[in-house]
Formats: structure tokens, C-alpha cells, sequence
């Protein structure tokens, strides 16, 4: 009898047990059924062993199937597996269904994996797809608050633009973001107000800078598509012609000045070369003029000069040295004359 009642006790614990298993998910089994989205209870049981929240799980596809959509417990448990918002997915999908927007679980998936950790989420996703967002150009977060281009008269051009975008879902995962819009954007109109001949053309026409860069296509290759390109405001500059004109005269000053140095560098050199060289033949004069004595002495001795030779040439010497004498006192008393 004992171990009749033994096994009786067992028998019945195991079946409370089992209740008990039974009834902690009957809740959620029950509104699954209910709602039309069924998830048996061994699919509730494994998730709860793989940690996985069913409550969440099962939540998520009720909604998806009230919005039409259906949604497998699979892929539901392995988007949350991989760390993405599985509410926030469900619901993308469900805004792009009513938008009339193709969205696929898939890609839903992805592009909720990939805004992970940068600010956006798939919603936002979605609702700028639906309803477009104006991104300022350049952003007022930056440090310049426009975008600057110098027209080939020199006169510099401010711009400030709005751009429209909308989400190109097909290119949200691997797309540029907004940097790469604003980056192209400014781009284009630098390059189209350096076209211009003049800052009166931009001035006359500020839809021409528009119209050009948004036919250049900038949009290639990003996750948004440019729908039009306001620009705000247009303002001119300063005369960065006249101001690289003047530096040009200043540097060629400079140039001209440092050319006329080398100049007279090279003069001043050649002067004191030349003082050198009359110096050197001075020099060479006055070794001459000592030869002379020795000259005539060489002369005396040997009979080849007599001695009234000898006076006439002293006589004459003296004489021309008298003169030059003279010459240099009238010379200095003419110019004292003069002065006076």
C-alpha cells in the first residue's frame, strides 16, 4: 500500500507540475488564439528555455496580424535573437503597409540593424519616406552658416539652401547619409556660382542654381532622394579678385625689390673689384717709378747717359711739376670765385 501511495503522490505532483507549466502560458496561448495568431504551446515552451521573451514575440505578431501581415514566430524570435527592435520593426511594417509602400520583413529587418546605435530607427525611415524632411545646407550646427563660391569676376557669393529629401528605402542599407547630401549639394553650387560671369547672374537668377545641381543627380548612390533644392538666401561677399590682385602686386613689389638688391649687390661688388685692381696697378706704377732711379744710375755708370743729360731731365722734371703746381692753385682759386 505504501508504495502504491508513493507512486499516487508522484504521479499527482507531476501532474500539477504540469498544470502549473500549462497555465503560467495559457494566457498568452489564449490571446494568440483568439487574435488569429496562433503559437501553439510547445512554441511558447522553447522559447521560454532559449530565454527568448514570448510575451514580446507573440505581442508583436498579434499586431502584425491585425494589420494583415503575416509574420512566423521564427522570424520574429531571429530578428530578436540578432538585437534588433522588434517592436519598432513591426510597426515600420505596418506604416509602410497603410502608406502603400513596399517593405518586405527582410528588409525591415536590415535596415533596423543597420540605424543600431546612429540616432535613426526604421520608423523614421519610414515616415520620411512618406512625409519628406528638409535638411538645411549647410547645417546650422556647423561652423559656417553658408556656403561661399566666388564667380570669374572675382566677387564672392553667399548661399544658404534647403534641400528636400525622401528615404529611398531600396538604398537605406549601404546608402551616404545626410553628410554626403549637404557635402554634394555645396559642392554643386560652388561649382555653379564659379560658372557664372558674373554675381549679377546669381543675384537675377538664383533658381538657376537649383535647377543645375539638381540635375547633376547627387543623390546617386545615398539612402535619400532629392525632390527639389530651395535656396533660402543669397548674399554677397567680398572682392576676393581685387584682394588675390593686390597680393599678386605686393608679391611682384617684393620680387622687383629683391631682383633690384642682387643688383646692386652685384654693383657694389664690381665697385670694390674695380678699387681693387687700381689699387694693384697703382701699385705696379709705384714699383716702375722706383725702377727709374736705378735706371739712370745704371745708365750713369755704364756711359750711356751724360751728366748734362742727367741735369736737363731734372731741370724738365722740376719744371713740369711747377707747373702742374700752378695749375692745381688757379684751379682751387676759380672754384673759390665761384663759390663766393
Amino acid at each position: 500500500m505504501e508504495g502504491i501511495s508513493i507512486t499516487l503522490f508522484i504521479i499527482g505532483f507531476l501532474i500539477l507540475g504540469f498544470l502549473a507549466i500549462v497555465l503560467s502560458f495559457f494566457n498568452v496561448w489564449l490571446r494568440a488564439w483568439l487574435a488569429g495568431a496562433y503559437v501553439s504551446i510547445p512554441n511558447l515552451i522553447a522559447m521560454r528555455l532559449r530565454k527568448v521573451p514570448y510575451g514580446l514575440i507573440v505581442d508583436c505578431r498579434i499586431t502584425a496580424a491585425k494589420a494583415g501581415i503575416d509574420l512566423s514566430v521564427d522570424e520574429l524570435e531571429a530578428h530578436f535573437l540578432a538585437e534588433g527592435n522588434l517592436l519598432q520593426t513591426v510597426q515600420a511594417l505596418i506604416a509602410a503597409e497603410k502608406a502603400g509602400i513596399e517593405l518586405s520583413f527582410g528588409r525591415a529587418c536590415a535596415i533596423d540593424l543597420a540605424t543600431k546605435g546612429t540616432g535613426k530607427t526604421v520608423i523614421e525611415a519610414v515616415h520620411t519616406s512618406v512625409n519628406p524632411k528638409v535638411i538645411d545646407c549647410p547645417k546650422a550646427i556647423q561652423s559656417k552658416s553658408t556656403i561661399d563660391g566666388v564667380a570669374k569676376d572675382g566677387i564672392q557669393v553667399k548661399v544658404r539652401a534647403r534641400v528636400t529629401v525622401r528615404t529611398n528605402l531600396d538604398r537605406f542599407v549601404g546608402g551616404a547619409q545626410e553628410d554626403t547630401i549637404i557635402a554634394r549639394v555645396g559642392e554643386g553650387i560652388v561649382a555653379t556660382i564659379g560658372s557664372a560671369e558674373t554675381y549679377k547672374q546669381v543675384l537675377e537668377t538664383p533658381d538657376q542654381i537649383s535647377k543645375v545641381v539638381l540635375n547633376r543627380g547627387l543623390d546617386v548612390g545615398t539612402a535619400y532622394e532629392i525632390l527639389s533644392i530651395d535656396i533660402a538666401d543669397i548674399d554677397i561677399g567680398e572682392n576676393v579678385g581685387a584682394k588675390l590682385q593686390v597680393s599678386q602686386a605686393e608679391a611682384n613689389k617684393n620680387m622687383a625689390q629683391a631682383q633690384a638688391e642682387i643688383r646692386r649687390a652685384s654693383a657694389v661688388a664690381l665697385e670694390q673689384e674695380m678699387k681693387a685692381r687700381v689699387e694693384e696697378m697703382h701699385a705696379k706704377v709705384v714699383e716702375a717709378q722706383a725702377e727709374v732711379p736705378l735706371a739712370v744710375s745704371e745708365a750713369l755708370r755704364k756711359g750711356r747717359l751724360g751728366v748734362m743729360d742727367f741735369y736737363r731731365m731734372e731741370n724738365i722734371k722740376a719744371d713740369t711739376e711747377m707747373r702742374e703746381h700752378l695749375s692745381k692753385d688757379s684751379g682751387n682759386a676759380l672754384t673759390e670765385n665761384l663759390h663766393e
